[in-house]
């Protein structure tokens, strides 16, 4: 094939009249509509003078559009690099500036705050809203509604998707076209998907899992998708009797069993719900049981590598675990130290192998070379265990980053904002158990002496610096940081002493 991603997952429905996407206002957008938009976008990229193997950020609104953007990157073979719509301006110039993108598609909004930016970084600006408006959509209405798919080779870069570490700056993890087809497939085939399915799609499409799990599988098998902005509880409810499938984060679960109308009859005729980017609370798992007849099927992916285990379609979908690697990945639980693979019921850190796994991250060769061993298995920084039937735990990680809501967030990056504040002697960034978003950011701050920080004004000027997602969610005063005989900070011992700060009833 000319360009295997294009090829396999949009090509093959160019003619259709199939729906694709059953959107809020109860349209429907065929498959040949939503490739013929594609088409116009790519065409307007290579007019901007985009080549392959060129990049594009993208920062926008989840819409129709933006999803045809993704489809026209590849169909173009330039690469995409999709960014919450939460990132700052701060955290926007270090990823434009890392990746080298000659494009930035963003909000209008926040147009006039990017393009001096993009400028001093030698990249252009276009507009998209969430509404499908914009100076791309505006350029790509007069274009034609086929475009020339660009020949591109299985292990030529598609995406990169910027992950973060416990130190350092975020990572650009290249993700080759034969990484998310080679997914695409095994899940597609794993999960039993195939063109009846509709899939209730209200996960974001900057992250792996909406864009790379959700889109892709579906796009394969050739089914549709109610494509809802955003997850709101009643639009879920609403359209649920019209899906078969649901993919969702825990949040997802915890907020539709929060609501009395999720009901046995209301999922009575869904086939499969699915929950990862965070792990699942065993309660979650029993009561969404007990309520619908459902058990949810849990999996387990990275950033740099998509989808590594489920739980099995047939056979016991067992709460606490993700399950078993999935066909053509090799999983190993191996020493941290020494990297010599362990015992069965032993916990180490959890390595992977397979079509899945990335190339490597965007000039950072040392990164890569410390993460990505020579004989091709990842090291995810996961700490798990194989029980005696095979199942995976996830029972820690041998770095301290944290992932609220399916979020990666790296703590260095918070603790610099909240040492440099008035009255601040030091301080640490740890992630604490959250019933909904699994994980949620604790900031502690240690005083100078006799000094008396003010915790509102930090806030304010987190908020200033960082996304959302990435703020503390309560900043504590502390006498002092817990340290060994090196020095360092042990954060395991804050981790536990703070355990249960967010439990209910506390929260």
């Amino acid at each position: 094939m000319a360009n295997p991603l294009y090829d396999t997952l949009f090509g093959a429905h160019a003619d259709s009249s199939a729906p694709f996407l059953m959107l809020p206002d109860g349209s429907v957008q065929s498959y040949a509509a939503f490739l013929g938009t594609a088409a116009r976008l790519a065409h307007v990229l290579t007019a901007r003078g985009l080549r392959p193997g060129d990049r594009l950020a993208a920062q926008v609104h989840k819409s129709p559009e933006a999803l045809a953007l993704y489809a026209a990157c590849v169909q173009a073979g330039v690469i995409v690099l999709p960014l919450n719509t939460a990132y700052t301006v701060d955290e926007l110039t270090y990823f434009i500036e890392n990746s080298g993108a000659r494009m930035v598609v963003c909000d209008g909004a926040a147009c006039e705050t990017l393009t001096p930016v993009a400028a001093r970084l030698s990249a252009m600006v276009e507009t998209l809203d969430a509404d499908g408006s914009g100076s791309l959509t505006e350029a790509a209405g007069a274009m034609e509604d086929t475009f020339p798919t660009v020949a591109r080779e299985i292990d030529d870069l598609a995406a990169f998707l910027y992950t973060s570490g416990t130190t350092g700056r975020s990572k650009g993890a290249m993700l080759t076209q034969g990484n998310l087809l080679s997914n695409a497939r095994t899940l597609t085939d794993y999960w039993r998907f195939t063109a009846d399915d509709v899939l209730l799609h209200a996960l974001p499409i900057y992250h792996t899992h909406g864009l790379f799990v959700a889109t892709n599988v579906t796009l394969l098998a050739g089914g549709a998708m109610v494509f809802l902005p955003k997850f709101d509880l009643d639009a879920m409810i609403a359209r649920m009797p019209e899906a078969t499938v649901m993919m969702g984060v825990p949040t997802f679960y915890t907020r539709l069993l929060d609501d009395p109308r999720m009901t046995r009859d209301l999922a009575g005729h869904m086939r499969l719900f699915i929950s990862g980017s965070a792990p699942l609370l065993a309660e979650t798992h029993e009561r969404f049981e007990a309520r619908t007849g459902h058990r949810i099927l849990e999996r387990y992916g990275m950033t740099e590598t998509n989808m590594n285990t489920s739980n099995p379609y047939d056979g016991e979908r067992r709460a606490g675990t993700v399950g078993f690697p999935l066909p053509g990945v090799e999983l190993k639980i191996t020493d941290p130290e020494t990297g010599a693979a362990l015992p069965q019921g032993e916990i180490g850190q959890i390595e992977v192998r397979g079509p899945n796994v990335f190339k490597g991250y965007w000039q950072m060769p040392d990164k890569t070379a410390a993460e990505l061993r020579a004989d091709g298995f990842f090291i995810t920084g996961d700490l798990g265990r194989i029980d005696a039937d095979g199942y995976v735990h996830i029972v820690g990680r041998n770095k301290d980053l944290i992932i609220s809501g399916g979020f990666n967030i790296y703590p260095k990056e918070i603790e610099l904002i909240l040492d440099d504040q008035p009255g601040v002697m030091e301080s640490a960034v740890i992630g604490v158990p959250h019933p909904d978003f699994g994980e949620t950011v604790l900031g502690l701050i240690v005083p100078e002496p006799g000094a008396e920080p003010d915790l509102d004004a930090i806030a304010e000027a987190a908020a200033g610096s960082l996304a959302r997602f990435k703020r503390p969610r309560r900043l504590l005063l502390i006498d002092a940081l817990p340290r060994n005989t090196m020095g360092k900070v042990q954060k395991n011992t804050l981790r536990e002493r703070y355990s249960d700060l967010f439990a209910p009833g506390r929260a």
